[in-house]
């Protein structure tokens, strides 16, 4: 035995590890609670709010300061929970890459744990094995690794010792589907493929477009608050108002223009849309990621394993007499073999019975039922072959019952030399059944086969067809033998071409509807890939991403400079993990939100980059579920454009409670301002303010949070990512609705003055009235019980608006006086007015889609 052979001592292993640390992946530190909660407070809108808390407390409003300050603590936990529960989430759904590794220490096989493999470790591997790190073949017999997780190619690689670079060598966290061997480690943990492009995920994600949007929003409302402010208490100043009353009033109508309701509503609706995808199967890690994909204007996702089913399938069947197609779904054997629009089986068939009969027979693949650990069939070996078995079986043909009838007798394994494989059969009656696969350049030549040249030349032009629409294509051939024989070396010649087999990784069932929808509501589809500028294309035109004309770029375009305008194509092939990032980040600074879906380590840096990641749960790596904001837990890429649908619903209900809330803000300040120059010198005390924001601020603003998703939602373009979250009309819309509820304060309040009522109780009835008559004309599906919390909350606040003028104890508070029957009944009239402009706004005004973003999304 030689030293390598040997492998290492166990003291030598330590020192070792010593050296190089534990063969694992630095881990993301966890955020404390503490900092996630100063994380929340960071706000500018919870600042405001924590500014108005103080000043209350400084006036001896002690209530209305409980008020905002539980807003506050409601908001921050909310969102903290939120996050931890995510993280604990997605920790469920972890699993070390590889828990155990082979390795030969002292001369004797161990097992160990994959973290004590260190550079210089004899690793062996064998069929199902997850390589624990990288490292050169050393021995390998039929060794087949699937690092589609690593490079995007869905085709398995051969490994050999003898082999060039990338044959010559395996890296961490890739497959072993079919052979054995051993391995000498080279790197380990940071230092591995594996750790180099987890490095590249060292950026933290950045705002949200709605946390952009709302930290403007909050700077510019603090501004113009305080210059109102300041400007009613001059007037009452220069009018003679007591100075102590007047800063009251000042810091009141302060405290009443802040929308203190609208963390809640921001958190309620992100929670209420994380509780959402929670049902369909989708872990939101944070909880602002949940509005980010309604911004969304690219998506940008992988191809292997997320927007195909990660596994391979025989779907196109050719033989000299004719085409068929095999259909059905993942390696389950069962379904389906269609030729001219009708299903066949060997007896209809028999030339495609003899096609799929040999590539049963020359195969060394098999198929595991669904057991406790798996619900779905699973390929054991190479899942080319594996292909072919299940192609096989929908056909209606028999593996164990071929292998009984014609067992093997000799064999030729396949080898990238030769690129075929061929297996040698004792038939029943006597003499020899010679079985053949293997790449067309291999095996439709006149050395190997026996066929006249013209089916030769048929079978190569449509093997050439098969290639350029994305199939990886498979020849079969067989031949008699007398049981004499010819030496092996003449089993491969005078071979007779049973047709051709066209082999992909299909499409999800889901992806071709998924990426439509996308297409419907103005979004734009990439596709970015790994593999093959053919299979890429193939799949980008199945899936309606690209057309057959469209270009399709390279990665080693992107590297020499020659790719042009990366935001120009559809269509990237052959990209490194590095060209990722940077096709990512040019969508980005050309003023896209892009969202990345992925579920391969070669992924994590671009999920890590863009606006917001997507991984899928199941099928994705731990260093993909780590990098994304969003884990689809069923890896159903449908469940993204039920993301995006939650996403725009968070960001209408946002808009709708600031229409409602700053019409409501709006209409106090004018009535302060104004009321004076109408003879009312303090048209409303500031409990009176603060009772009317306390109600109409509270329940009912944040019951419009809850609002469910309007129609046609999913049919306009996502908003400009630099539009303000009071752009694209909102602000006209705020006036004009503060004007209207002031001026019906205001003419309610001199009519009573004039005809000797108690004004400032009729203004302040029906200034909070008209207010929740606003929020029931917010609605996104009036007329229907849809968010029956709304109704409740709006009839609670009338309840208590009108206990303000009639209990005793709130008339003590509030400074109120009764009204008479008809007084009241005049205010329900005029909060009914609320209602119906709302309406007739809604109506006049309808919310538009955006036309540059609609012309960009269809310019692509």
């Amino acid at each position: 035995m030689t030293p390598a052979e040997a492998g290492l001592s166990a003291e030598e292993a330590a020192r070792r590890l010593e050296v190089h640390g534990p063969n694992e992946l630095p881990e993301e530190p966890r955020t404390p609670v503490w900092r996630r909660v100063l994380q929340q407070l960071r706000d500018p809108l919870i600042l405001v709010l924590l500014v108005a808390a103080a000043l209350t407390i400084a006036t001896g409003d002690l209530s209305d300061a409980a008020v905002i300050l539980l807003v506050i603590t409601v908001n921050t936990v909310v969102g903290v929970v939120q996050e931890v529960r995510a993280e604990a989430a997605v920790m469920a759904l972890s699993a070390m890459s590889a828990p155990a590794a082979r390795v030969v220490r002292d001369g004797e096989e161990r097992s160990v744990p994959a973290a004590e493999v260190v550079p210089g470790d004899l690793v062996l591997l064998a069929e199902g094995d997850i390589v624990p790190a990288d490292g050169e073949v050393q021995a390998a017999a039929l060794l087949l690794a699937d690092e589609s997780s690593l490079t995007g190619e869905s085709v398995p690689v051969e490994k050999a010792p003898d082999g060039d670079a990338a044959r010559g060598a395996v890296s961490a966290g890739t497959v072993i589907v079919r052979g054995h061997g051993g391995v000498l480690v080279t790197a380990t943990g940071a230092d591995s493929a594996l750790g180099r492009i987890a490095s590249l995920m060292g950026a933290a994600p950045g705002l949200t477009p709605l946390q952009h949007r709302l930290a403007r929003f909050g700077r510019v409302l603090a501004v113009v608050i305080m210059a109102l402010c300041a400007l009613v208490l001059a007037l009452g100043l220069v009018r003679g108002q007591p100075v102590e009353l007047m800063i009251v009033a000042a810091i009141s109508l302060a405290v009443a223009a802040v929308p203190e309701s609208l963390p809640a509503v921001v958190t309620l609706a992100l929670a209420l849309g994380a509780r959402r995808m929670a049902d369909r199967h989708a872990i939101v890690r944070r909880l602002p990621a949940v509005e980010t994909l309604g911004s969304v204007t690219v998506i940008a996702t992988d191809k292997t394993g997320t927007l195909t089913e990660g596994r391979m399938a025989a779907e196109r069947l050719w033989t000299p007499h004719g085409e068929a197609t095999a259909v059905g779904t993942g390696y389950q054997p069962e379904g389906a073999v269609v030729r001219d629009g009708e299903t066949v089986t060997p007896g209809d068939a028999p030339d495609l019975a003899a096609l799929l009969r040999v590539a049963l027979l020359c195969n060394d693949a098999a198929l595991e039922p669904p057991s406790d650990n798996s619900t779905e069939w699973r390929a054991l070996g190479d899942p080319t072959e594996a292909a072919l078995l299940v192609a096989g079986a929908r056909l209606g043909l028999d593996r164990s019952a071929l292998d009984r009838e014609l067992p093997r007798v000799e064999e030729i394994p396949f080898d990238s030399g030769r690129k075929r494989m061929t297996t040698v059969h004792r038939r029943p009656k006597g003499g020899l059944l010679v079985a053949c696969k293997g790449a067309p350049e291999s095996l439709l030549r006149p050395e190997v086969l026996a066929d006249d040249p013209e089916t030769v030349t048929r079978a190569a032009t449509q093997a050439e067809q098969l290639a350029r629409t994305g199939y990886r294509v498979l020849a079969v051939a067989s031949a008699d033998r007398e049981p004499s024989a010819e030496p092996p070396r003449t089993w491969e010649s005078e071979l007779s071409l049973l047709g051709l087999v066209g082999i992909l990784d299909p499409p999800r069932s889901a992806s071709k509807t998924t990426i439509a929808a996308c297409e419907r509501a103005g979004i734009v589809p990439v596709l970015i890939t790994g593999d093959h500028p053919l299979t890429a294309r193939a799949v980008a035109e199945r899936l309606g991403i690209a057309s057959r004309e469209e270009e399709v770029t390279t990665g080693e375009r992107i590297r020499e400079g020659t790719a042009g305008d990366l935001t120009g194509v559809r269509v990237y092939a052959r990209t490194t993990p590095e060209q990722k990032l940077d096709i990512v980040q040019a969508w980005r600074g050309a003023g896209h939100v892009v969202a990345m879906t992925g579920d391969g380590v070669n992924d994590g840096p671009a999920l890590r980059r863009a606006d917001i990641g997507v991984a899928m749960g199941r099928r994705g790596t731990e260093v993909a579920r780590q990098a994304a904001d969003l884990v689809l837990a069923d890896d159903n890429p449908a469940t993204i454009v039920s993301a995006v649908e939650e996403g725009r619903r968070v960001y209408a209900n946002v808009r709708r409670f600031l229409l409602y809330g700053l019409a409501g803000g709006t209409a106090e300040i004018l009535v302060m301002l104004l009321g004076p120059f109408l003879g009312m010198p303090l048209p409303l005390l500031p409990a009176q303010i603060l009772w009317i924001n306390l109600l109409t601020h509270g329940l009912p603003g944040v019951a419009l949070g809850a609002e469910p998703v309007a129609p046609e939602t999913m049919r306009h373009p996502p908003r400009p990512p630099e539009e303000s979250v009071l752009g694209a009309g909102l602000w006209p819309r705020i006036l004009l609705m503060g004007a209207f509820l002031a001026t019906v304060t205001l003419a309610a309040g001199i009519w009573a003055r004039e005809t000797g009522r108690p004004w400032q109780s009729m203004m302040f009835l029906v200034l909070g009235a008209t207010q929740l008559g606003v929020a029931l004309g917010s609605r996104a599906r009036p007329g229907t019980l849809a968010n029956p919390f709304l109704l409740v909350a709006v009839g609670a606040a009338l309840g208590l608006q009108a206990a303000g003028v009639y209990l005793p104890p709130l008339q003590d508070l509030l400074g109120t006086e009764p009204l008479s029957a008809g007084d009241f009944a005049v205010a329900c009239v005029l909060s009914g007015l609320g209602h119906v402009v709302m309406r007739l706004q809604a109506r006049l005004r309808p919310e538009r889609p955006p036309r540059r973003v609609a012309a960009r999304a269809r310019g692509r």
